[in-house]
């Protein structure tokens, strides 16, 4: 494990006076401000993780992948399957394209995996901030690695915990432009009343703000260098807003993603083979991600119950406080093909992760 000691800190009274810029944020009539919670200048005892757990393997395209994550049970198993899998196909395939992989642990502290998972702690907002939605973690976290960890690639991937990698992922990225998921329910012109407060008309018309969020995604990392603080800032505004707290919910971050990048003019390749999202995408295909957020619920028939407990389920939310047993039961026949190979693969990922479950 390598290991640089850095003062490293969030400081209150910064974030007090950082306030004021977020007041000023839900102003349509005031530009947006860059500030953040800035850096402890004085000695600590806290140390900067980054683990590099393979060799570099580099072109002028590859790309870094990044996974934010808190140090909760529910989150860690997922970032040991997760990490799994990227490494084997990076070990499998020879793709010149994904290179480094780093968790981003926005728990303040180092944990137990940090030998088995790249790892850059970072520290969490203020308590409080938050208000219960711990995703404003994310952008923060993004923030702090973006500023001070050595990042050999020109591109990021952002990913999540929850994603399983199918197959090598190129780097889809273009022309300055980022490549992105579109999903559905990211939908700028029904709300473009509330999101006319972070992203003015004399910045062009609702359709530049795309039907994204900030993963998946892959991007050049001098437009993200740009992107992650006005990202934490519109967050940190809209979560403010009870108008926009209610229109948004728990995809308020994605939609705040989705303007920080149109407000720096980050136009992105809507790619829809960039992952499913099971059980409603029933075949792989040709996508590149596993995306599991929605329970897979279904009787012995194969038939889907969403909604009602099946007699055969498979919910990540089933295992937030212990992680999944080894060799999980496989569906009945006649569930899709992309529940089925699922929980093929978390079974792959447990049976040969060391130490599983301890």
């Amino acid at each position: 494990m390598a290991g640089s000691r850095n003062g490293f800190f969030t400081v209150l009274i910064a974030f007090s006076v950082s306030l004021i810029t977020y007041n000023v944020l839900i102003s349509a009539n005031v530009p947006l401000r860059l500030d953040f919670p800035s850096y402890y200048s004085g000695d600590d005892d806290r140390t900067i993780h980054q683990v590099i757990a393979m060799p570099r393997r580099e072109n002028r395209r590859s790309f870094h992948t990044a996974v934010t994550a808190s140090d909760s049970v529910y989150n860690t198993w997922q970032c040991r399957v997760m990490y799994y899998w990227f490494k084997k196909h990076w070990e499998s395939s020879g793709n010149v394209d994904m290179a480094g992989f780093t968790r981003i642990l926005h728990s303040g502290n180092p944990d137990a995996y940090m030998d088995e998972i790249p790892t850059f702690v970072a520290q969490p907002l203020p308590p409080g901030t938050d208000q219960g939605y711990i995703v404003l973690n994310r952008p923060w976290a993004f923030v702090q690695w973006l500023r001070e960890a050595d990042i050999q690639e020109d591109y990021i991937l952002m990913a999540e915990p929850d994603h399983l990698i199918v197959k090598p992922i190129p780097n889809l990225s273009k022309d300055g432009r980022g490549a992105a998921f579109p999903f559905f329910y990211i939908e700028p012109a029904k709300y473009e009343k509330v999101l006319r407060r972070f992203f003015p008309e004399d910045k062009g018309p609702i359709s530049l703000i795309d039907p994204i969020g900030n993963s998946p995604v892959i991007l050049p990392k001098e437009s993200l260098k740009k992107i992650a603080p006005t990202w934490m800032n519109v967050s940190l505004a809209m979560k403010k807003d009870p108008d926009v707290d209610k229109a948004f919910g728990w995809v308020l971050e994605m939609y705040a993603y989705a303007v920080s990048s149109a407000l720096h003019g980050v136009r992105n390749i809507l790619r829809k083979d960039f992952m499913i999202q099971p059980p409603w995408d029933t075949e792989i295909g040709d996508k590149f991600i596993i995306h599991y957020t929605y329970g897979c619920d279904y009787n012995m028939k194969g038939d889907l119950t969403y909604g009602k407990i099946g007699e055969w389920r498979f919910d990540k939310r089933s295992f937030d406080h212990v992680a999944p047993p080894r060799n999980l039961p496989l569906p009945p026949a006649g569930v899709p093909e992309s529940v089925v190979i699922l929980v093929k693969m978390v079974n792959e990922a447990t049976a040969n992760i060391p130490n599983w479950g301890s």
